[in-house]
């Protein structure tokens, strides 16, 4: 399918489905403010959700094949009016944003009960609307002032959402106040790099910008930018070092906010720096290269290995789970740093793959912490007899976190493993598998905990409710599924990289 600019005369309602995909979250944020009524507002943030994904879903299928849609905002034609652009790459993403948000939510509802207080649930539905805007926008918009803006959009609803642990955890105040600092410095690092673009190209628009950047590779100020962009995403990606804000925050935010986030921010963070490193300034761009080999690429086997050694040594289950989170990162930032198709392919099927097991390895927090008043394992130890479905599916996404074969994860680390040999290094493949055996420790130390210990003194934890189950089992399914049938994943990761690959000629 070649690419289609879609004119605004005799439309469809298919025809703005790239428009909706962020219009309808946005508009359902306000109107759940407006009704006010605590009862109604989970089945209106439920039913957003689920008609997001179905919208993600239909774009995806529409693109899979390696075609575009160009949308143009109220018909001005870019590079002057605002473009939404879908490919198979940003489709992928708001394919996984869309599901895991419509997931969560299934799953948030008695989740809260214990986490938040009942007052604040009209307005944390509301919230969480206006945090699936953003991040949909921002996978979605082919414009990269939009970029910003639907970033910030965002973050500042993450900043609320984090900060509402503070009904069990003071603490989670210091982590929400600690990221919006972090987050700041990001966000203006990258808008200062956006606005060196502007005044080297004279446009934002990305396929735009993709062709004038081209003609300037030497140019100081496109270097600058260029520099500015990767720090400020790097911030929002949680690059190891710039990760500190991330361990704090998963921990003290309430269990779905936190499920929802391991899954969707930092991915669509990735998705961010992959579109501007390949889309906009493009794999012939020297300084790129340079950059991902000699920068990026030793600060992600550092992260694959320092943060999986400092979760072998946690004892709060969800810390444990957020120094995994910056390990992984380290593997999609490997991938990204190969430069090959099969290295990027591998980077964005982990995108995936770590996402749906992140969302159901803390979505099983949420229910211990339900029934058993906290995470840390001394309050999870001998679980795995009395919540035995929910010790059952922690068991699933662990082995998908490892990479055990028949698991999603291990379709991720396999891909990535062949990309470091079909370039030559092994000794980095040998490093993929090294990481994978620490994760091999911190995720039997739980399975340890949960099914060879004996409860504490006074547990009588229960079973966690279907609603909290029902969401879970999708996931952990869903991490066996797409371990054994990656038809979907792998040619939708496939398509992604081949389009990032081709540069300019993949945003015509």
């Amino acid at each position: 399918m070649q690419s289609e600019a879609i004119e605004h005369a005799a439309l469809t309602l298919t025809d703005h489905l790239p428009v909706l995909q962020v219009l309808v979250p946005f508009v359902a944020a306000p109107l759940i403010v407006l009704i006010g009524s605590r009862r109604l507002a989970w089945p209106i943030a439920f039913a957003t959700s689920a008609i997001a994904f179905a919208i993600s879903v239909m774009l995806l299928t529409q693109v899979i094949g390696g075609g575009i849609i160009s949308y143009h905002i109220g018909g001005w034609a870019p590079p002057l009016g605002i473009e939404y652009r879908v490919d198979a790459a940003n489709a992928f993403v708001l394919l996984l944003v869309s599901g895991i948000g419509t997931i969560v939510l299934l799953y948030a509802r008695d989740s809260l009960k214990s986490e938040v207080p009942v007052r604040h649930h009209t307005l944390f539905y509301a919230v969480i609307m206006l945090c699936l805007t953003g991040l949909l926008g921002v996978a979605i918009t082919g414009d990269a002032f939009n970029v910003f803006v639907f970033l910030e959009i965002s973050s500042l609803a993450t900043y609320v959402l984090i900060a509402q642990g503070a009904y069990r955890d003071k603490r989670a105040l210091t982590a929400a106040y600690d990221y919006l600092i972090m987050g700041t410095i990001g966000a203006t690092f990258f808008v200062i790099g956006l606005g060196l673009l502007y005044m080297a190209t004279g446009t934002l628009n990305m396929a735009d910008l993709a062709e004038r950047i081209a003609d300037q590779g030497s140019s100081r100020t496109v270097r600058a930018a260029f520099a500015f962009i990767v720090v400020g995403v790097g911030l929002k990606v949680a690059i190891y070092p710039l990760h500190l804000w991330l361990p704090n925050a998963y921990t003290y935010a309430p269990s779905s906010v936190t499920a929802f986030l391991a899954a969707t921010a930092t991915k669509v963070a990735i998705y961010v720096l992959l579109r501007f490193m390949f889309s906009i300034f493009q794999p012939t761009f020297l300084f790129a290269q340079n950059t991902l080999e000699f920068i990026i690429l030793p600060f992600a086997v550092l992260a694959m290995f320092a943060a999986s050694f400092i979760a072998v040594f946690q004892t709060d289950f969800k810390r444990m789970l957020a120094y995994s989170s910056i390990a992984q990162i380290g593997y999609m930032l490997l991938g990204i740093s190969l430069l090959t198709e099969t290295g990027l392919t591998a980077a964005i099927v982990h995108l995936f793959n770590h996402g749906i097991t992140k969302a159901t390895l803390f979505m099983g927090v949420g229910a211990y912490v339900l029934r058993s008043g906290g995470s840390f394992y001394d309050d999870i130890r001998g679980l795995g007899k009395t919540m035995p479905w929910t010790s059952a599916a922690m068991v699933i996404a662990g082995l998908s976190l490892i990479g055990v074969p028949g698991t999603a994860g291990f379709i991720s680390k396999w891909t990535l493993v062949q990309a470091a040999l079909e370039k030559g290094w092994w000794p980095v493949a040998l490093l993929v598998v090294a990481s994978s055996l620490l994760a091999v420790i911190y995720v039997w130390r739980v399975i340890e905990t949960l099914y060879l210990e004996k409860p504490a003194k006074g547990t009588t934890a229960t079973e966690a409710p279907l609603s909290m189950l029902v969401p879970m089992w999708i996931m952990a399914l869903a991490c066996i599924y797409f371990g054994l049938d990656t038809n979907i994943t792998l040619s939708a990761s496939l398509t992604a990289a081949q389009g990032l690959l081709a540069g300019t000629a993949g945003m015509q």
